[in-house]
């Protein structure tokens, strides 16, 4: 199975039992018409088909947050099924599915990709709005480091002031809240829909040295520079373009070796 994101499908589940037609309302068949979401998916089926080997695809339609794309071969049939966001997808995103149904294509994946975090956006702040505005609160200034100071040198330094970012400290620990050891920590984060950069208030202490907060910073900017790719059916958002330039940061190697002898000091906030 390829898919396009995180959630994969199980192919265990058994399908559903029909119906006993002794169920369904008494009324004459040729009555029965497709709604509309129906006859949409029929459509895209039928047009993602043109673009498949001898036409064998069966398609399904989701809601799914987490999984875009995902495709199934099974006895000589694509199963694929998409968000419904590909309904009334224009003709070319249209041929990229099949190319990338049936080849698993580079560039198609690559359009799919974009196509998503486009209409993700969209998708997002239409629930955004239906729940109504979303306040978020910036806070650069920390008791050690400073968020701003760090973002705007590295964005003169490494992007020629190209980057156009919100970035703000994380939600910090409550007055008198416990600390408690993490066995993970994901120390900076980048909203593309927002575009803002949220940082981790554990690397706000005085043991954490300010290239390691720089490299952080740095790492979720270049996020915005860089596509993301569908490469085997996932997202990826670290290319090797991606890696070469963040190993082009002054300290990259201390920063990662400061990270890999302190992780333990890291995780206990």
């Amino acid at each position: 199975m390829t898919r396009l994101s995180q959630v994969s499908l199980d192919p265990t589940l058994a399908p559903r039992r029909a119906a006993r037609l002794t169920a369904l309302p008494a009324r004459p068949v040729e009555m029965i018409a497709l709604g509309e979401d129906e006859l949409a998916r029929k459509q895209l089926e039928h047009r993602i088909a043109a673009h498949v080997p001898d036409g064998r695809l069966a398609l399904a339609v989701t809601d799914n947050q987490y999984t875009m794309i995902s495709v199934k071969r099974d006895k000589g049939c694509f199963r694929l099924r998409l968000h419904h966001m590909f309904l009334e997808a224009e003709p070319e995103v249209v041929r990229a599915i099949g190319r990338y149904v049936s080849h698993n294509d580079r560039e198609a994946s690559r359009l799919l990709g974009q196509f998503i975090d486009i209409h993700q956006r969209k998708i997002r702040r239409a629930r955004r709005l239906s729940r109504g505005p979303v306040t978020v609160t910036i806070e650069t200034r920390g008791e050690v480091h400073d968020l701003q100071e760090l973002y705007d040198g590295l964005n003169r330094r490494y992007f020629d002031g190209a980057i156009d970012a919100r970035i703000t400290w994380g939600q910090r620990l409550a007055p008198g809240g416990r600390r408690r050891h993490r066995n993970s920590i994901k120390m900076g984060s980048y909203a593309v829909e927002d575009r803002l950069i949220r940082i981790h208030p554990s690397l706000d202490r005085p043991f954490v040295p300010r290239l390691f907060v720089e490299w952080i910073v740095y790492h979720e900017m270049l996020h915005q520079k860089h596509d993301i790719p569908v490469v085997g059916g996932r997202r990826r958002f670290h290319t090797e373009e991606f890696l070469l330039e963040e190993a082009a940061f002054e300290h990259y190697h201390r920063a990662r070796q400061w990270e890999r002898d302190n992780l333990d000091r890291l995780l206990n906030y």
